[in-house]
């Protein structure tokens, strides 16, 4: 089997996870600061607080910046049901922006035609990897006067205009995944990166059932929360995967160059693309069919054949929990019409690519 991602775990991320294991904390100590500090020494930015999943980063991210019930928020809808349902949980209602038909990210230019007296919030999605133009979409903001978490599930190791994704040049705050697939892994877990000290010390709240801790055994309760920490053993093996980080992001990069300079002449597929003003770190490779009605065909030949490539993704507001008509973003499901993900992770041996491309030429023609 050839999946569209997995995890790269070697003998130093072991050791790592062990030591932990044989120490006297493994959660709660002394590792997830670790882990933080070098995740915001990596990123370029003043904090970063560690989760159990992304999905728990982005509903504390929202939480902080308060959005609640009546309030509204801009994003994708080419992305995972957890950018919209972390707002949705908090009685927030999204509202989608159309993508462009090369990256599969939000229009900026369309923007601006979203926003309404109620929106407080907008999340761009960093999809497959590559950046949205982030100096846009924060001087649009700037000039409603609203909050920007970016969502770089997808995107660590990448950049935009020189500065990292994490670093929070031109937002708010920045969640990351760590989930196997994603560039790095800590199991299950998440953060959220930030320069702002408020921000930082409320995330650190959310975290942790709203604490704010007083003298001695005093603590109070200032707001209702979940427990979303991550533990010490995670936060060991990404502190030992995040020493890897720019192999990975290296590894991923020859491997999409690999696929573009084969499948550059193929007439029934568009490749995707790296604009100026990004440095793409490929955590998808999506391709596009140009006959959208072969795709279920193709995807289901491929997986046959031992390839398990994968959609991304069905536009957000297809699915039941939201009540959204069809339509609304014209050029987003088309985007999900054509899209397939082909396999893309630092561990896949040469012969596998040639063999992914074998299987693909062969469904499709040359």
């Amino acid at each position: 089997m050839i999946p569209y991602g997995r995890q790269y775990i070697d003998e130093e991320d072991i050791r790592a996870v062990l030591e932990v294991l044989q120490s006297d904390f493994i959660t709660q100590g002394p590792k997830v600061g670790e882990f933080e500090r070098a995740l915001a020494e990596y990123c370029g930015a003043k904090y970063a607080v560690a989760f159990n999943s992304g999905t728990s980063a982005l509903y504390c991210a929202y939480r902080t910046l308060g959005l609640q019930e009546g309030d509204l928020f801009i994003t994708s809808p080419i992305t995972f049901t957890a950018t919209v349902s972390a707002g949705v949980l908090l009685g927030a209602k999204p509202i989608f922006c159309d993508v462009e038909e090369d990256t599969g990210n939000m229009d900026v230019n369309l923007l601006e035609t979203y926003i309404k007296e109620n929106t407080k919030l907008i999340v761009p999605v960093h999809y497959a990897g590559h950046t949205v133009d982030m100096q846009k979409v924060w001087e649009i903001a700037q000039k409603y006067n609203l909050w920007i978490v970016e969502d770089a599930c997808h995107a660590l190791g990448s950049a935009y205009k020189g500065f990292k994704t994490g670093s929070c040049q031109y937002s708010h705050m920045t969640v990351l995944s760590f989930h196997p697939v994603k560039h790095i892994t800590t199991g299950e877990g998440g953060a959220v990166l930030t320069n702002d000290k408020i921000l930082y010390e409320r995330l650190l709240q959310c975290r942790n059932h709203g604490i704010k801790k007083g003298d001695d055994w005093e603590y109070s309760v200032e707001f209702p929360s979940f427990n979303f920490r991550i533990t010490d053993f995670q936060c060991a093996l990404g502190l030992s995967q995040l020493k890897k980080l720019n192999f990975f992001v290296e590894k991923r990069r020859e491997i999409a160059k690999f696929y573009l300079e084969r499948l550059k002449d193929n007439l029934h597929i568009e490749l995707p693309v790296e604009k100026s003003y990004t440095f793409h770190s490929y955590h998808l490779f999506p391709i596009k069919l140009k006959d959208p009605t072969k795709r279920r065909e193709l995807f289901r030949k491929l997986r046959q054949s031992g390839i398990f490539v994968q959609v991304h993704y069905i536009p957000v507001y297809w699915h039941p929990f939201l009540d959204y008509s069809r339509g609304l973003c014209p050029r987003a499901e088309a985007f999900y019409s054509r899209e397939l993900s082909l396999p893309i992770y630092p561990s896949i041996r040469q012969e596998d690519l040639d063999f992914v491309i074998q299987k693909l030429e062969e469904a499709l023609g040359g």
